[in-house]
């Protein structure tokens, strides 16, 4: 058993960003007291320190979670190991037949989607899909979709329409291919139309950024009814380098570009851009990803059954309302032009009789 857990931990270690550092410290003592030839024995005072230290782990990693930065935040959007739009599908969803191609070019892997059953509701699912390895990241385009991967999913969300099911995106992205290939393919033009299209379907449509959401290509399939976002997702115009290397004129001010983004769960709620958080367990939903599938389900669940009883009209009313709602701005007077001091070539206007 011990053997078992330390190599948990060491494939841990691999994985481990900067500010979880004390969380492994921590573990890594305790390991090593565990296999202490003592540990089993009746050494009330090794045991004692086994104990003190397994709260200190607990009360540390509390700490540690509930007051990340936004740029900490983005790098457990970003982590490996955190569950991909087809883990979610397998745990969440029976019955799932992926339907492939735009019928126009080509198949992009790096969008998923098909039929399946939420419990006993019947439903389109589509979503953003990276690669756990090098092979997959290149299968998957490292989850940013070509203009065809868009076409795809506009092609089965009409699908869903026409049936009259309900559609569920996963978005995880950190944006659309650039590539010179998607340019001359309208990859702009097929993001356009897709929110275009995602405004009038006349069904429900629930979007939940599970990792990454990368500007146009997280809002190429983002467009719904409802916009639910995990605790450690983020959603952004940009990704931070890029504004740092904008801004800043330098990559290495990721983490000041985030914070200024506004692009954290928190940040998005309190803008009103988001629907809802769904909350993660300690440490990320790498850490469980059992549970993390769960609790994203119950509130698919919940959002499903709220919107499915309302007519379309009121829903097709309700979304447009909501995206209309986005943003703010201040509109001033412009202030008068300060007055010039006289001058001879400029004297004081004269005096009124």
């Amino acid at each position: 058993m011990a053997h078992g857990v330390w190599i948990t931990l060491r494939l841990y270690m691999k994985y481990q960003l900067d500010f979880e550092k004390p969380i492994l410290e921590l573990q890594r003592k305790l390991e090593e007291l565990r296999r202490h030839p003592e540990a089993n024995s009746m050494d009330i005072s090794l045991d004692d320190e086994i104990r003190r230290i397994e709260k200190k782990i607990e009360e540390t990693r509390k700490h540690v979670y509930s007051e990340l930065t936004p740029w900490q935040r983005v790098q457990l959007a970003r982590h490996p190991k955190r569950p991909f739009a087809l883990d979610y599908i397998r745990a969440i969803l029976t019955d799932f037949h992926e339907l492939h191609g735009d019928r126009l070019y080509a198949d992009d892997r790096a969008i998923v989607g098909g039929f399946a059953r939420l419990g006993d509701r019947k439903l389109m699912v589509i979503g953003t899909q990276k690669g756990r390895d090098t092979k997959e990241n290149i299968l998957r385009n490292f989850g940013s979709a070509h203009p065809e991967g868009y076409r795809k999913a506009l092609r089965l969300m009409r699908l869903a329409s026409k049936f009259g099911l309900p559609i569920v995106t996963l978005i995880d992205t950190a944006g659309a291919y650039p590539g010179i290939g998607a340019e001359e393919r309208h990859i702009a033009e097929a993001i356009a139309v897709n929110l275009r299209e995602m405004m009038l379907l006349d069904v429900p449509i629930i979007a939940a950024v599970i990792g990454e959401g990368g500007s146009g290509g997280a809002l190429g399939i983002g467009v719904a009814d409802r916009v639910l976002i995990l605790e450690n997702a983020y959603y952004s115009v940009i990704s931070p380098e890029g504004c740092a290397a904008i801004l800043w004129k330098d990559r290495a001010a990721a983490a000041r570009a985030a914070e200024a983004l506004k692009i954290t769960a928190r940040d998005l709620l309190s803008l009103g851009l988001v629907d809802e958080i769904v909350h993660e367990p300690i440490g990320g939903a790498q850490n469980d990803p059992e549970t993390m599938a769960a609790t994203l389900k119950l509130h698919l669940i919940r959002h499903i059954d709220e919107l499915s009883p309302l007519p379309a009209e009121e829903r097709l009313r309700l979304r447009y309302a909501k995206f209309r709602s986005f943003g703010r701005f201040l509109e001033n007077t412009p202030a008068p032009a300060a007055e010039e001091p006289p001058t001879p070539d400029n004297p004081p206007p004269a005096p009124a009789e």
